[in-house]
């Protein structure tokens, strides 16, 4: 190597950790070039995720003429799998290997589920859509539809596995003064997948065609399979004594047994029950953005789809701030009490957009949804880390995944439909003229979130205290 290049990159070395985004989560028994790789299971998962919530739902809706409710039901299929997460996880935590390995074979199990999924997806869309006629053969419509269906279910139970199981694997391998920052760079991994993964299906399909549908999709399993396989490699090391205990097959921990330790002490169900109530908070909103802004605000269709990169952008803020300041030692609890009261104002600014015409009110507004979601999802997800049990990290992080992804397609389901009847109400001249604008039911579902948020703080008070007198003994 020339001095000049051997120069350059010693101080790209030096620089690195001081300049880089997380960075500093690297340590010498995990250096910053695995963590990179074992994140992109993240990547995988937020490809998916843009795939099933944006790509397909505009694609079967426009392209395919599928009726939206049907779309819908699709839709949310794969969150019949997110209550099951906490299992998963307890199982990749007492998984007696021959290998001596734990998380590997769930990962890859989830990996080969999600693919499945994607590789029969297209097809059963073209059948669906088709109305029972695929290339001139008379196809039963249920056909059709029992395929998506299980197409969505497949790719939902194998993103959830891979998600819960590589956090797991991630706290495994992160030593505790880290795994701030390492929860921090998995998230930005996650919403970074799903940025490219946006520009880079839509665009394929700017000249939409089914043998181009199919590509997208089956594309997008092979990049699954090759993304997992690279983050998998050389991650968790063989474990004799695992392996010799699968030989010998003591007697299981149930996961009765396994929940009953985990809820016992340190307030787990209180924690549960905040992170359902902020993740709701920070979610109701999601599918009332953009509305809100082009019926209301009356914007144009491109400002209102910035919003998304600004409530991502707010987001990747938010992480990035919580994980400076938590792996200098700060309280989680606390810092996701401050993203609820980051929210609260938040969401104030968005309901006075209206009133006062405001779309800067209302884009500022958006951005500190974001941040403060971001702050409350990443301390609630560090605290999770920093107390679960000894050998039930896996079984922590599924509870977290588990509460965090049901209450948020709940809330999101929840957004629509209080909207839809508040309106409806405001049309007929129910609330009277005062409450007769556009702006009523969104405004309704933005108060509902900020008393969801003060109970949240309630739910999380007791917590910080505790900490505190914790940290005092």
């Amino acid at each position: 190597m020339n001095p000049v290049s051997l120069k350059l990159m010693r101080t790209w070395a030096q620089l690195g950790p001081r300049f880089l985004p997380f960075a500093d989560a690297a340590t010498p028994d995990l250096p910053l070039s695995r963590l990179l790789r074992l994140s992109l299971f993240q990547v995988s998962v937020g490809m998916a995720l843009v795939l099933l919530i944006g790509t397909l739902n505009r694609v079967m809706i426009v392209e395919l003429g599928v009726p939206a409710s049907l779309v819908a039901v699709m839709i949310s299929l794969p969150l019949i799998y997110a209550p099951f997460r906490a299992v998963i996880g307890f199982r990749s935590d007492t998984h007696a290997s021959a290998l001596g390995w734990r998380r590997v074979p769930f990962i890859w199990r989830g990996t080969l589920v999600q693919f499945g999924g994607l590789a029969i997806m297209p097809f059963a869309l073209l059948v669906l859509s088709s109305g029972g006629q695929a290339n001139q053969i008379a196809v039963p419509v249920w056909v059709g539809q029992l395929g998506a269906g299980v197409a969505f279910l497949l790719v939902g139970a194998g993103l959830h596995t891979v998600q819960t199981v590589g956090l797991a694997l991630a706290t495994d391998l992160a030593p505790v003064e880290s795994q701030p920052k390492v929860v921090g760079l998995m998230y930005v991994m996650l919403l970074l997948g799903m940025v490219v993964s946006t520009l880079i299906f839509g665009a394929v399909l700017v000249d939409f065609t089914a043998g181009r549908l199919i590509q997208v999709v089956q594309g997008a399993a092979l990049a699954t399979v090759v993304l997992n396989t690279v983050a998998l490699w050389k991650q968790e090391t063989r474990n004799r004594s695992r392996a010799a205990a699968a030989a010998a097959k003591p007697r299981e921990q149930t996961f009765r047994e396994a929940w009953t330790t985990f809820t016992h002490g340190g307030s787990a169900v209180r924690r549960l029950v905040a992170v359902g109530l902020g993740t709701m908070a920070f979610s109701m909103e999601d599918v009332l953005l953009e509305p809100y802004g082009g019926q209301v605000l009356n914007l144009s269709v491109g400002a209102t789809t910035k919003l998304t990169a600004t409530l991502a952008i707010g987001g990747l803020m938010g992480f990035a701030l919580a994980s400076k300041v938590l792996s200098r030692g700060a309280d989680p609890f606390r810092m996701a009490c401050c993203g609820a009261l980051v929210g609260m104002p938040a969401f104030m600014m968005v309901i006075a957009a209206a009133p006062m015409d405001s779309p800067l009110l209302f884009g500022f507004g958006t951005l500190l949804i974001g941040f403060g979601g971001g702050l409350f999802g990443h301390g609630t997800l560090t605290a999770t880390m920093n107390l679960a049990p000894p050998n039930q990290a896996g079984l922590a992080l599924g509870a977290w995944g588990a509460v965090q992804a049901s209450a948020a397609g709940t809330a999101v389901a929840l957004g629509g439909i209080i909207r839809d009847v508040v309106a409806g109400w405001a049309e007929r001249g129910v609330l009277g003229p005062a409450l007769g604008s556009h702006a009523t039911g969104y405004t309704v579902v933005y108060g509902i979130e900020i008393a969801m948020l003060v109970a949240t703080l309630l739910a999380m008070a007791p917590l910080i205290s505790r900490v505190g007198r914790t940290v005092a003994t």
